[in-house]
C-alpha cells in the first residue's frame, strides 16, 4: 500500500530517493500515551515494502502534552539506513518491513 502523498516529504539516502509521511493525528493509544509515535517510508519512485519505523517518542499532538522530541531528517536517513541493513527492500512488494527504535519508551499508564 503506498503513502499518501499529501503532506509526505522527500529525502535522499545514499543517492536513493524516498518519501516519508508522520500521521498528523495521533492514534487513540498515542493520543494518551500508550503507544510510541510511529511514522512511514517508501521509495519514491518505485513504491514497494512500505517501512513502518516505531519511535521511542510519544506522538507530538498528545492529549497530555507530553513532551516529544520532533522527527529530524537525520533521524529518518538513520533509521532508512538501519532498515536497509536489516533487509529492508524497499522495491520489492510484500508486507510493511517494521524497524522497532522503542526501546526506552516511557507509557503514560
Amino acid at each position: 500500500m503506498a503513502l499518501v502523498k499529501k503532506r509526505s516529504r522527500r529525502i535522499t539516502v545514499d543517492d536513493t530517493t524516498y518519501r516519508w509521511r508522520l500521521r498528523g493525528r495521533p492514534t487513540y493509544d498515542q493520543g494518551l500515551v500508550w503507544s510510541p509515535l510511529t511514522y512511514a517510508v517508501e521509495h519514491a519512485e518505485s513504491p514497494g515494502t512500505t517501512l513502518v519505523i516505531t519511535t521511542n517518542q510519544p506522538h507530538p499532538s498528545n492529549w497530555f502534552g507530553t513532551q516529544a522530541s520532533p522527527v529530524r531528517p537525520s533521524d529518518v536517513a538513520d533509521s532508512i539506513r538501519t532498515a536497509r541493513a536489516n533487509g529492508w527492500i524497499p522495491e520489492s512488494t510484500g508486507s510493511p518491513f517494521h524497524l522497532d527504535q522503542s526501546e526506552g519508551f516511557i507509557s503514560s499508564h
